[in-house]
């Protein structure tokens, strides 16, 4: 669905998806010499293969307009794993090898006009390993994952404490550790850019994959993710397809607020059913009872590994259960609705009309504007069970392209 990272570390280009968390890879000694000699006058492309028409390949860059690359016969062409750091694995293959979808980084001397670019070197990641490599860090972030809302940042100590499911965990964070910030106007965990513990805030939302102390209460982190988003509970006021906003009265700020609807956008039906279980849980909730579907999220509570997103609910070897409306449950906690999202009925702009209940996660956004995230439509008994908005809180970024959500990334 996104790109991978792909890249020299030589010249310090990491292009593609975080979510794929694939290292950069060296340049070949003869490669970095050739560069030092006569940098100028070599273009290096970076990208996903649109089409191939016999040895012209299109390519659509990581930026810039897409463009038209030769193979010629002295090219050479060589197949690199996600993961790999430099190229003396790497396998030589064919142009006929090369796929719509896989990603090159294509080396050149470009030629006057708007010829194609002459490759002299093509370094392919396949397509289908990069997929594969998905999966296996998808799996990996549910099963050493944790996430929750931060409440104590020390940046100078490299901790972050979060609140998971009414617990403190603290995060440790090294020189090692990959630290990435959500875009404030982004849905995308593609436009997560590098960032630091300075950056994170309390109240802000933090997903960390690493290895846990044996009480949980700690963990030493390889990948870190925050960002900064809002939880809206409320009532529409007004939707505009032709600018694509959503108006609505957030009952917890008593405010009116305007949310941007995207094609990254997420809006789903809850079906009444599963509004009056996760009701129900709530109120237990606040009677003191079971921890219920709103609070908070832990992609692996009590070290059980969660089923990846879009999997049969039932139970299987992850030890999970199957929960109400196809959610996955995990070990002795309520039915997860982030991993029922893909699953729900999809919903468009103009199917919401004034009055209707909504939740919303949205970007922080710029001049009071967000962009949504996540939308549920359909709330009603989850509003009138968590009266002071809480219920918001069952909804997380990671929902929408990280390994505990959908479809994708971390």
């Amino acid at each position: 669905m996104h790109a991978s990272a792909l890249g020299f570390i030589a010249i310090s280009v990491c292009a593609g998806a975080v979510r794929y968390s694939v290292p950069c890879f060296a340049m070949p000694a003869d490669q970095q010499s050739q560069q030092t000699a006569g940098s100028s006058a070599v273009s290096r492309q970076i990208g996903a293969i649109k089409s191939i028409d016999g040895t012209v390949i299109t390519l659509a860059p990581d930026s810039g307009q897409e463009m038209k690359i030769t193979v010629q016969p002295t090219t050479r062409i060589v197949r690199i794993a996600p993961g790999e750091k430099d190229l003396k694995n790497a396998t030589p293959i064919q142009l006929q090898d090369l796929q719509i979808g896989d990603r090159i980084l294509v080396a050149g001397k470009p030629l006057e006009g708007d010829q194609p670019l002459p490759a002299s070197t093509v370094v392919v990641m396949k397509h289908s390993d990069l997929e594969a490599r998905h999966q296996q860090d998808l799996q990996d972030w549910q099963r050493r994952g944790v996430d929750g809302l931060a409440t104590a940042v020390d940046a100078s100590a490299g901790t972050v404490t979060i609140s998971v499911r009414s617990k403190s965990v603290v995060i440790h964070s090294w020189k090692s550790t990959v630290t990435r910030r959500y875009a404030p106007d982004s849905v995308k965990f593609d436009d997560a850019k590098p960032g630091t513990l300075a950056e994170v805030h309390p109240g802000d939302q933090v997903r960390a994959r690493g290895e846990r102390s044996a009480d949980g209460g700690e963990v030493t982190a390889e990948e870190i993710v925050s960002g900064s988003f809002r939880n809206i509970a409320g009532t529409v006021n007004s939707a505009d397809a032709s600018s694509s906003t959503l108006s609505v009265h957030d009952l917890l700020s008593k405010k009116t607020v305007t949310v941007k609807i995207t094609q990254d956008s997420q809006l789903h039906q809850l079906p009444p059913e599963v509004a009056q279980r996760f009701a129900a849980r709530l109120k237990r909730t606040a009677m003191g009872g079971p921890t219920g579907a709103g609070a908070g999220s832990d992609s692996a509570t009590n070290g059980q590994s969660a089923r990846p997103a879009g999997a049969s609910g039932a139970s299987g070897a992850s030890g999970q259960e199957a929960g109400e409306g196809g959610a996955a449950r995990r070990p002795g906690g309520a039915a997860d609705l982030q991993q029922m999202l893909s699953r729900l009925p999809a919903v468009s702009l103009n199917d919401l009309h004034k009055g209707d209940a909504v939740i919303i996660l949205s970007t922080e956004g710029t001049a009071g504007v967000g962009t949504a995230i996540t939308l549920l439509s359909g709330v009603e008994p989850i509003l009138q069970a968590a009266p002071n908005a809480s219920g918001a809180s069952i909804l997380t970024p990671w929902s929408l392209s990280a390994p505990s959500g959908d479809t994708g990334g971390p």
